[in-house]
């Protein structure tokens, strides 16, 4: 049996804006079942939230570091928590 929805937020450094990362992002998180956001931060990272299952959310993390993305991650800082406040879909933010 699944457990409870976790949200994975995900601050994702490197060179991943105008690269086309969160439309990237927002495709895999879709294929996953997931509901959520990708949003540029001022300061040049990524905040990636993202909601479902813990299996579909860790594997959206590994695809975050996994070098097939969109531009160039240097290091993703992930937190993970209980998904307490329902997302409808996944945007670009």
């Amino acid at each position: 049996m699944a457990g409870p929805d976790v949200r994975l937020t995900a601050w994702v450094h490197g060179h991943v804006q105008g690269v086309g990362f969160r439309w990237w992002t927002r495709s895999r998180a879709l294929e996953l079942g997931l509901t959520g956001y990708a949003a540029n931060r001022p300061d040049g990272r990524v905040q990636v939230v993202a909601q479902g299952p813990r299996e579909h959310c860790q594997r959206l993390l590994e695809l975050l570091q996994g070098g097939s993305t969109p531009g160039r991650v240097d290091t993703v800082v992930a937190d993970w928590a209980v998904a307490t406040e329902p997302i409808d879909g996944f945007t670009e933010r």
